[in-house]
């Protein structure tokens, strides 16, 4: 009974810990960015015009602060796909493909990745290789951006019956072949 309040005690003292350290450094890197212009401008620059590799920050988080402030999904459910991407048609579209599907078609996640982006029924999802992956036309989803997603699970619907992606890494455009 000791060592079982022992052992909870230093969980809740080493988790306090960690959130202390987070709060000091966001707080000096808040005061630093306040009181210096030039540090204000590139932070601005970095934030407004940099691509955040969400996939890296995620495991340097993980590997120094532990998972204390991520979200349990053990008593959340997940729709999930039991099929691959299934499409009658392809076309090559501006940098992409465009996949001709059923109408209303449930669209399967095709990597885990944090959504980085959603509006004007785009979807984006910087998969855990890298690689941003670009779902277009897509409607009835319950994802919000920085939502990490799962392979395989439900991304939403398609509107219609086409299904436009993009594969992107390193500002380059990936040959789609490769993924879908």
């Amino acid at each position: 009974m000791i060592e079982k309040r022992y052992v909870l005690k230093k969980s809740i003292r080493k988790t306090i810990n960690r959130l202390m350290l987070m709060i000091i450094i966001l707080l000096i890197g808040m005061i630093a960015v306040k009181t210096n212009p030039d540090l204000k401008s590139k932070f601005k620059d970095i934030i407004y015009n940099t691509n955040i590799d969400f996939i890296k920050n995620q495991k340097i988080y993980d590997k120094y602060f532990g998972n204390i402030l991520t979200k349990n999904n053990s008593n959340n459910t997940a729709m999930v796909a039991s099929e691959k991407l299934n499409y009658k048609k392809e076309e090559k579209y501006k940098d992409g493909v465009k996949l001709i599907v059923e109408d209303n078609y449930s669209v399967p996640i095709l990597e885990s990745g944090v959504v980085t982006y959603i509006k004007d029924n785009i979807i984006v999802v910087e998969q855990v290789d890298g690689i941003q992956a670009y779902y277009s036309n897509i409607s009835n989803t319950n994802l919000k951006v920085y939502d990490y997603v799962e392979k395989g699970n439900i991304l939403g619907e398609v509107k219609e019956n086409s299904l436009y992606l993009k594969f992107k890494k390193n500002g380059k455009y990936l040959d789609y072949k490769k993924y879908i």
